[in-house]
């Protein structure tokens, strides 16, 4: 059947899609990953997804939904697109090698150093397996003839934009969106595809602020689409299985965490730096459609592709880049709400750019059985102080639990939780948290079945609000005092100006 005349049935896509009452009829629709392996999906029962931003993640995100119809030559090129020196490549390809020795291999994700923007062929798409999850409908990225014009070589027949304004305006079909733009951009993309009865996927962070978080959550629950932030290490082997250790009572109860990334370092420029001048933009960018709701500042390619990063106006950060991926587990593992006391350390930074290195601790206060517990969030290549069992010539990892009886890490992502000191007899509890498959087939899936996803916006909000307040507290450490959160009421209730933070007025033109 083709798509054309699917959608002229008397159960229309449209009404297909979404809909929850499938189950009521005496039928339940099976998940892809269940029918026919991953990727596997009826002809006929293909949604139409648009791709927002796609030049860096977004770009690996479709592919994992849908493989190109023309193979996709990944460029190599610098944080500003510029194109990398073969020098470069190989200083990037013993980076990439260090990466992975440090932190295991990663379900996803940019690759480190000069070659930060270009796309990773992630999960099954890295496997060199054909993914049909859904029909890639419609791309927009402000930057088509450059940063995102290997991706629309790679399909062909959707159709392209450079304002998704005009883009959800025009295009009608469009069931669903991925979002992966400047985090700036997120929640005023992902709240009027919501609003239009859209599902939607946004990258992590989920946005850039408390507010948007919570009032996306807000939208997400009255228009009833199916959400999902990008964090693909939720639906990983290794997220579940620390969280069946923890809440196993392997180590008992825990009461210290320590997690750690080395980003900004090597990816993308931090510190107390002078923003570059402004230059000409260069003709096919929409550099206004790119800025969005920020304050207006002029072009430079040097605080633009892939650098936005480390610019408060932007970015949010080495805790918005890799927070989601590292702190997750824990959240999810300790069953944690929000903290009620957070301060922060850093080295120099300015009203431009975030700092390179920052130290921060949480404190979470005690949860049913569950003591109080501290975690602490280390970035720019710091690390923790090694724990004393840990065995001579083992690396650190991202994420480190101390409980009574023992200590459990793992990398980014969840990925290859041990114990310390290593124990080669050990199996752990067996698996009882269900298996989802990678979250890009839960998000589909659960579209069609009109369900939630693993990682929805009522998950994702929470785990994203923990992630912001970190740069709260960076830039109002200079009160001399630990952060007291109302979370409830979301205030810092004893350093009134932390709360300017929470919100920014959003330029003339742009709204939630």
């Amino acid at each position: 059947m083709s798509h054309k005349n699917f959608k002229k049935n008397t159960l229309s896509r449209r009404k297909f899609i979404g809909t929850a009452g499938a189950a009521a009829a005496g039928f339940t629709i099976i998940p892809r990953y269940v029918m026919g392996g991953p990727g596997y999906t009826a002809p006929s029962d293909l949604i139409n997804v648009a791709g927002i931003g796609i030049g860096s993640q977004g770009g690996g995100d479709i592919q994992q939904i849908c493989t190109p119809d023309v193979p996709i030559v990944r460029p190599n090129r610098n944080s500003n697109g510029t194109p990398l020196t073969k020098e470069q490549i190989a200083e990037r390809e013993a980076r990439m090698a260090q990466f992975k020795r440090q932190a295991g291999q990663q379900p996803g994700g940019q690759r480190p150093g000069g070659d930060a923007n270009a796309i990773v062929q992630m999960g099954a798409a890295g496997q060199g397996k054909v993914i049909k999850l859904a029909n890639i409908y419609a791309l927009c990225d402000i930057d088509p003839n450059n940063y995102a014009a290997h991706i629309i070589k790679g399909y062909p027949k959707a159709k392209v934009y450079t304002d998704w304004r005009e883009m959800l305006e025009k295009e009608k079909s469009i069931d669903a969106v991925v979002i992966g733009t400047p985090d700036h951009n997120h929640a005023p993309i992902a709240a009027a595809f919501m609003k239009a009865k859209k599902h939607v996927y946004v990258e992590k962070p989920m946005a850039k602020t408390i507010y948007e978080c919570r009032k996306l959550a807000e939208i997400a629950k009255e228009t009833g689409v199916t959400t999902q932030m990008g964090n693909q290490g939720h639906a990983t082997e290794g997220t579940r299985r620390t969280v069946e250790w923890i809440q196993g009572g392997v180590i008992g109860p825990v009461k210290e965490v320590w997690l750690s990334t080395n980003r900004p370092m090597g990816f993308w420029p931090q510190g107390d730096l002078k923003r570059p001048e402004g230059v000409p933009v260069p003709d096919g960018i929409n550099y206004d459609v790119w800025i969005g709701p920020a304050p207006f500042k002029p072009y430079n390619p040097e605080a633009f592709h892939f650098n936005w990063r480390g610019l408060w106006d932007y970015g949010t950060g080495a805790m918005g880049d890799m927070g989601a991926h590292i702190f997750d587990a824990p959240i999810w593992a300790l069953n944690l709400g929000m903290p009620t006391k957070i301060q922060a350390t850093s080295s120099p930074f300015n009203d431009e750019y975030l700092p390179f290195c920052e130290m921060v601790t949480y404190e979470f206060p005690a949860r049913g059985n569950m003591p109080a517990l501290k975690v602490y969030w280390v970035d720019g290549g710091l690390r923790p102080s090694r724990p004393e069992k840990l065995e001579a010539g083992r690396a650190m990892r991202d994420a480190t639990y101390y409980g009574e009886k023992g200590i459990i890490c793992h990398g980014s992502h969840g990925a290859m939780p041990e114990l310390i000191p290593a124990d080669a007899s050990f199996k752990g509890p067996d698996p009882s948290i269900p298996r989802t498959g990678n979250i890009f087939e839960d998000w589909i899936s659960c579209i069609k079945e009109g369900k939630k996803s693993s990682n929805d916006f009522s998950v994702a909000a929470k785990l994203t609000e923990i992630m912001l307040l970190t740069n709260i507290a960076v830039k109002n450490q200079r009160s001399n005092t630990t952060l007291e959160y109302d979370a409830a009421n979301m205030k810092i209730t004893n350093v009134p100006e932390a709360n300017n933070m929470f919100q920014y007025e959003y330029r003339q033109g742009w709204s939630l």
